[in-house]
């Protein structure tokens, strides 16, 4: 049973609207019904502009069949029909994006578009920063005032031309892998809405399955795109570490697209990623072109399946059949698969006093009158935080070499690894672990495939791969050599086209 209770209303401020909270408690035992799956996606859907991918919308410019103006106004109405279902966004900024949209129709009209990504509608996560907006980072104790500089990565998209509708929710500053906050409340997964988008990346995830936007820029400190991406039936990539420029660098932060399709995705990469001075960290080796060997295949390209890493006990029965399933038709696609863990042990060692530090540095950043203000279970990591030793933290930064080493020797056998994104389906909204208790409290428990790749820096992408039996989404991660997205790209790109995964057009409620 739900209860729902809407404590707060939505403002609205020069154009910029806020969603308010919405709180949901779940106070009895969750009966997931079975839901219907479609690959199509309503009568009209393929000729709605609101549906299209990237790669179509910019055909539509290119023969001036649509303007960037209809398709953002096709867009707002569908997030004016379907953001109250889910609540995806924590800013929508219609003024901004019709302005944006005319100046593409104009460019797109005179025969001089900027590249790929003019005229195409984005998101971004709200821990983004993006000039003249809030950066909230789900938190009532952030400051709503307008962030005063754009991160590297906001500023390249705007100069690509794209057309930024708004900021979407995450959980508070991005501390755990499911989609509520004390300040936008719950994000829902649009598959069964009774249920988690996951998170961090959680808006973004809920509006890429909805088309609420073509692609939207996320975050992964352990998982915070993959997550999402596994829960929603989405694809969503977190590239080598510093491959996208992050401002403030962060010790685990990687930035990276979630959308519907994979080449939108390389699109997207291709156009944010390389070295920016604002981020000492961010890579400066030369960003391939993605595109040009997007559609070379999978063949003779040695691939391992490990669908417990070597360590991983808790796995549910149908996320590892489904996942086996997908990396057995890999090798029908002429890649060489075989069975084989990476060869390290459980990274938590490493993860805990790097996780714990970060969440005391930014619960420490509060003022403590206001720490009553914070969820609760933020605080209590942070607490935890307080108390871990230089020495410690100093040594996971250390085996973190280790890790990195150990799967680059890994990668000299293999050129991709095959994972399960996640131990389990989407569970119910409102809990951070899955109710009944087989995964205790903690929601890393849960998600042992993700942070290990955080942690040695190299890229990881989820990608659908089929839904149980009541209809929950189930992602496939593919993990590949630092600095080889092109890689993860192939793969997901061969196994996309022989095994297209559907969406679902409105938000269902089982």
């Amino acid at each position: 049973m739900i209860d729902e209770e809407d404590i707060a209303s939505k403002t609205m401020d020069s154009g910029i609207i806020t969603t308010g909270i919405t709180r949901r408690v779940v106070t009895g035992a969750l009966a997931i019904a079975p839901i219907a799956l479609r690959s199509a996606r309503g009568a009209d859907s393929s000729s709605d502009p609101s549906f299209f991918d990237g790669a179509k919308l910019s055909a539509a410019y290119q023969d001036r069949s649509l303007s960037p103006v209809e398709v953002t106004n096709a867009i707002f109405k569908r997030v004016d029909a379907l953001n109250s279902a889910v609540n995806a966004f924590i800013v929508i900024d219609r003024e901004g994006a019709n302005e944006a949209a005319e100046a593409s129709a104009a460019r797109w009209q005179a025969g001089k578009p900027i590249g790929p990504l003019d005229g195409i509608p984005v998101t971004l996560k709200d821990n983004i920063p993006w000039e003249g907006h809030p950066t909230r980072k789900g938190s009532r104790v952030s400051s709503d005032a307008p962030t005063a500089e754009n991160s590297p990565a906001t500023a390249r998209l705007l100069d690509a031309g794209v057309i930024i509708l708004g900021k979407t929710c995450m959980p508070e500053f991005g501390w755990k892998g499911v989609g509520d906050s004390p300040l936008t409340g719950l994000t829902l997964n649009p598959w069964n809405t009774r249920l988690t988008t996951g998170g961090s990346t959680a808006g973004g995830a809920a509006a890429a399955v909805l088309n609420l936007g073509v692609m939207h820029l996320g975050t992964d400190g352990a998982g915070s795109i993959r997550i999402p991406s596994s829960f929603c039936g989405v694809f969503g990539i977190k590239p080598s570490f510093g491959r996208i420029p992050a401002q403030p660098a962060a010790a685990t932060l990687h930035l990276g697209p979630v959308s519907r399709t994979v080449r939108d995705a390389a699109v997207f990469l291709q156009t944010i990623a390389g070295h920016d001075p604002r981020d000492f960290t961010s890579a400066s080796a030369t960003v391939p072109d993605f595109l040009s060997s997007l559609d070379k295949g999978v063949k003779g390209l040695r691939v391992a399946w490990s669908p417990r890493l070597g360590y991983v006990e808790n796995l549910d029965p149908e996320v590892e059949a489904i996942t086996k399933r997908a990396a057995a038709a890999f090798a029908d696609l002429g890649a060489h698969v075989e069975p084989a863990d990476p060869g390290f042990p459980n990274p938590r060692p490493i993860l805990d006093p790097i996780w714990l530090t970060i969440a005391w540095g930014t619960v420490r950043a509060v003022p403590e009158s206001k720490w009553s203000e914070l969820d609760p279970g933020l605080l209590a990591l942070a607490m935890k935080g307080r108390n871990v030793p230089a020495a410690d933290y100093a040594a996971a930064l250390s085996a973190r070499a280790t890790l990195h080493a150990t799967i680059a020797r890994f990668n000299e056998k293999f050129d991709l690894l095959l994972t399960p994104t996640l131990a389990c389906p989407a569970f119910a909204v409102g809990h951070n672990t899955p109710p009944g208790g087989a995964f205790g409290d903690d929601w890393l428990n849960w998600a042992p495939y993700t942070f290990p790749f955080n942690l040695s820096w190299h890229p990881a992408a989820s990608m659908p791969c089929g839904f149980t039996k009541d209809g929950r989404p189930i992602g496939l991660q593919i993990v590949g050599p630092y600095l080889r997205e092109d890689l993860v790209f192939r793969a997901a790109r061969a196994y996309e086209q022989a095994n297209p995964w559907p969406f679902t057009d409105t938000p269902k409620s089982a």
